[in-house]
């Protein structure tokens, strides 16, 4: 059976359309996907990230395990700071990626939902003879996120006039009618955002305040359909759409995720001797689609007579009016402005290589 945030008969009290993604049952829609994905390029939306799960890294080895074990450096850290990350295996291929967030006696790993059983069941392969303990919170906590200009002020306005962090995946503690809560500065569509992440007993107070203090700057929740939409503008690849463990961390372009000087962990050499070489043979790439109808996933991309490609996501962008995607290239393709040819519905078309992202925030 699939899972429900704790804010499913919220969701449906406001309209909300469910489907089922990745073991779980998250709203599609709250009735009206282009005026939510509108609101946060506009405003804010809300958006309900119960499908994340949490691991709390306890223990006087904690940062020497995980420093062994993520492709970023730890040590550059400070409490309250985050950095995103990813796990590898001996041959550099990604097994999850992360978020860290960094706690004055603990770390924590942010991750989506699904992969918690492969990150835990990796972890413990190699959790020998190391101090730690991990915790699993994913059943005390949730997240939801506010994204888009008007996020700050809003936020403001919900927890007083108090310093919100700054700088990307900065984190700090502040409190709503007691509740202590989590505030994370990231950005999921592209937009400036925050996620806050608090006890689920406290989800649904959350949840009412900020969808009333959103009114008169008429914020939205916003359901899958607008979040993947934004996602895919920003250009930001999803774990299990755009990568998984057959690709290798240097093809999927997060170069925020590792660190070249940090010393050995788990994958680095094939890491190393790929960015000794200078390239790897194909990696994840923007494309501007012609038509108004967007690209399936797994498409295949032609050019100078061959396959040179397949796409992972596809979308008819309303910034751009247009449709785009995101493909694996492969390495003689990668120049902004090269043509491509795409066959779709009997017609064939020819789309662009260009730079990520495909929309800048406003």
């Amino acid at each position: 059976m699939a899972k429900q945030s704790s804010l499913a008969d919220f969701h449906k009290g406001s309209g909300a359309v469910f489907a089922e993604r990745d073991g779980w049952l998250l709203p599609l829609h709250f009735g009206d996907s282009a005026a939510e994905y509108a609101a946060v390029r506009s405003t804010c939306g809300f958006i309900d990230l119960s499908h994340r799960g949490l691991l709390q890294f306890i223990g006087p080895d904690r940062l020497s395990f995980l420093q062994g074990m993520l492709s970023n450096d730890l040590r550059l850290l400070k409490p309250f700071e985050g950095q995103y990350a990813t796990l590898l295996t001996q041959q550099g291929k990604v097994v999850a990626d992360v978020r860290v967030l960094c706690a004055m006696n603990s770390f924590y790993l942010d991750f989506w939902d699904n992969l918690k059983d492969r990150i835990i069941e990796h972890l413990n392969r190699y959790l020998v003879a190391d101090e730690v303990e991990i915790a699993d919170r994913s059943d005390e906590y949730a997240t939801l996120s506010i994204q888009g200009p008007r996020s700050e002020p809003l936020l403001k306005e919900v927890f007083g006039q108090v310093a919100l962090p700054s700088q990307l995946l900065q984190h700090g503690m502040l409190t709503v009618n007691g509740t202590p809560i989590c505030v994370v500065r990231e950005s999921h569509t592209g937009e400036p955002g925050f996620d806050l992440i608090a006890p689920k007993s406290g989800l649904r107070i959350l949840a009412a305040r900020l969808t009333e203090r959103g009114k008169p700057i008429s914020a939205s929740w916003v359901g899958e359909e607008a979040q993947n939409i934004l996602r895919v503008e920003a250009g930001i690849p999803r774990y299990g759409v755009d990568f998984s463990d057959d690709n290798l961390l240097l093809e999927v372009g997060i170069e925020n995720a590792v660190s070249y000087t940090k010393g050995c962990y788990l994958g680095q050499e094939v890491v190393e001797r790929i960015r000794s070489r200078g390239h790897v043979n194909k990696k994840l790439c923007g494309l501007l689609l012609e038509g108004s109808d967007p690209a399936s996933a797994g498409d295949p991309v032609h050019a100078d007579g061959k396959e040179v490609g397949r796409i992972t996501s596809s979308v008819f962008s309303p910034q751009l009016k247009r449709p785009v995607a995101l493909a694996y290239l492969n390495k003689d393709y990668w120049t902004p402005g090269t043509a491509m040819s795409l066959t779709r519905h009997g017609a064939t078309t020819s789309p662009m290589v260009t730079e990520l992202p495909f929309v800048s925030s406003s």
